[in-house]
């Protein structure tokens, strides 16, 4: 048996030599008896073969199939160009004229301002286009020339005279009334600090709960702002309005007027008539009993629904300042505590999405506090976005609890006599009487007013002790004639409008043992049905005895 390296060795030698010649244009194999490869067979196999080159960074900068100038062996011109395979290219294009642009640029213009106009399938149109156009048509040089031409300002007739500074300052500051005031108008102030509030003062303003809000915007195709109807310019946030409109304008802004259970008849009415100026607005009383408001409310969402088919849902963002009833509208409209509620701020920390219908889903957003209106320490308490267990001295806030409380209403929260009601006439005094009868008695028999503080203001944020901001363009003589005047009428919305409410009363809907309202058990199981579905409120009389204003 010969060894095993003479066999390796025979091997070799009976091996075919490889010569390449298959790479190599006119040379064939050796001993061969068939034909050649032709010179494109090899470039093809060459290509097959190429890989793209590329540098550090991954940009390709070799390679015969993938580079980005070459189409396989031929470089790319204007003959020999190669165009990407795309199904685009053999459908229809969408094109306008400049005529069209013009007619559409009218309407759209027209139809913008109206908050209850919806515009559909916006990834269609071309707003873009509408955007440059709007903002080249009015340039702030052109209406600078509107105002002074350039033949009134420079050369031989020019009418405006030259400005001589130093005598404008010198005069300014000598005579103008208005020299301690900035460019807005605002006093200027000379020396002293910059307030600084406490960190108490500061809840609802952090840039976490900043980032839960903007998540719930982003994500949300309408958007409820709750308002409470106590104090409508406190706790609506023009900001947020602002930024849906000029950041997310295609999104849906609706009013909700919550609380109109705590305030007049005719205070609701001219409210809701203020609000639906700018945008819809609904009246809404929170109950999981006796809720007004919510046959409406889902009416509207569903309208909403329906007006964006093309998605599977939609998602409802609720939005709003803290303590005004953001997780109690919700769980009003789903018939069961699916949010955690309390009649304290913050207790809302995160966002949450809640099923409605099918097609309909509600996200709870934490309540969110805007600074930019300035305002001070007394407005946060009586807005409720301090708890008034955390205060230190909670007794400085009861003065503007008095001014904006009637006596007997006091007088009816905690049970005085006529003796006690006519006893105090300071804040003090009051205090001293509400810890006296409430038995908060401290070391000695003195009372606690910090106690009574705390008590008085926590009754003042839930609506115990009545109060209200009047609406616009009311005086405080005209409010009692205006109550009689204003308390029976209805207010009907117009547009993209939810069932019609009456206002001068706070009423049960048909609720069924289930807690659902009729027509909304079929959307539950996924069936639109129309608007007739939802039955008006029917309401019940609230007991007006109370308010005498």
């Amino acid at each position: 048996m010969a060894p095993k390296y003479q066999n390796k060795t025979k091997r070799r030698e009976n091996a075919i030599p490889r010569t390449g010649a298959s790479s190599k244009i006119g040379k064939g194999r050796d001993n061969a008896k068939g034909g050649h490869r032709s010179a494109e067979t090899i470039k093809r196999l060459n290509l097959y073969k190429s890989r793209a080159i590329r540098n550090k960074k991954g940009t390709i900068i070799g390679g015969d199939f993938m580079m980005g100038d070459r189409a396989g062996d031929r470089d790319i011109t204007g003959e020999t160009g190669r165009i990407a395979p795309d199904r685009r290219w053999f459908g229809n294009t969408r094109v306008v004229d400049p005529k069209q642009l013009d007619t559409f640029r009218q309407e759209m213009t027209e139809k913008v301002a109206d908050p209850y106009s919806v515009v559909l399938k916006r990834k269609k149109l071309p707003m873009g286009l509408l955007r440059e156009a709007a903002e080249r048509e009015a340039p702030p040089s052109q209406a600078l020339l509107g105002q002074e031409p350039f033949s009134q300002v420079f050369g031989s007739k020019s009418r405006r005279k030259k400005v001589k500074l130093d005598q404008l300052m010198l005069a300014r500051s000598d005579v103008d009334p208005n020299k301690d005031e900035d460019e807005d108008g605002a006093p200027i102030k000379k020396g002293g600090r910059a307030e600084v509030k406490a960190d108490l003062f500061n809840k609802g303003q952090s840039k976490r709960i900043w980032g839960e809000f903007f998540k719930v915007v982003d994500c949300s195709d309408v958007v409820l702002h709750i308002i409470d109807a106590r104090n409508v310019p406190g706790t609506r946030c023009n900001m947020i309005e602002r930024h849906i409109r000029d950041n997310a304008s295609h999104k849906h802004l609706v009013f909700v007027l919550n609380k109109i259970d705590l305030v007049p008849n005719w205070v609701a009415k001219r409210w809701m008539g203020e609000l639906a100026k700018d945008r819809p607005t609904i009246a809404f009383h929170a109950s999981m009993t006796h809720a007004f408001g919510k046959g409406a409310l889902i009416s509207l969402l569903r309208q909403f629904g329906k007006l964006h088919g093309d998605k599977k849902q939609i998602s409802v963002g609720v939005i709003g300042y803290p303590n005004v009833g953001k997780s109690s509208v919700i769980n009003t409209l789903i018939s069961q505590k699916s949010c955690k509620v309390a009649p304290i701020p913050g207790e809302t920390k995160i966002w949450q999405y809640i099923t409605l219908f099918k097609r309909i889903s509600l996200i709870d957003c934490p309540g969110v506090v805007v600074d930019t209106a300035g305002d001070t320490e007394t407005e946060s308490v009586l807005k409720g976005v301090v708890r008034a267990e955390r205060l230190e001295t909670p007794e400085d806030f009861i003065q503007p609890i008095v001014d904006m409380v009637k006596r007997e209403h006091i007088a009816g929260q905690y049970k005085f006599t006529k003796e006690e009601s006519n006893k105090w006439t300071t804040p003090t005094e009051l205090l001293e009487t509400i810890a006296t009868k409430a038995g908060r008695l401290l070391k000695g028999g003195e009372p606690c007013l910090r106690s009574a503080s705390i008590t008085m203001i926590n009754d003042f944020q839930r609506g115990r002790l009545p109060h209200f901001v009047a609406p616009p363009e009311l005086k405080e003589d005209d409010v009692e004639e205006n109550q009689g005047n204003m308390g029976g009428s209805t207010a009907v919305i117009e547009g993209v409008k939810p069932e019609a409410q009456e206002l001068d009363k706070i009423g049960e809907e048909n609720t069924k043992s289930d807690g659902t309202v009729d027509g909304e058990s079929d959307q539950k199981e996924g069936k639109e049905t129309g608007s007739s579905g939802v039955v008006a409120d029917e309401p019940v009389a609230i007991a007006e005895g109370e308010w005498d204003d």
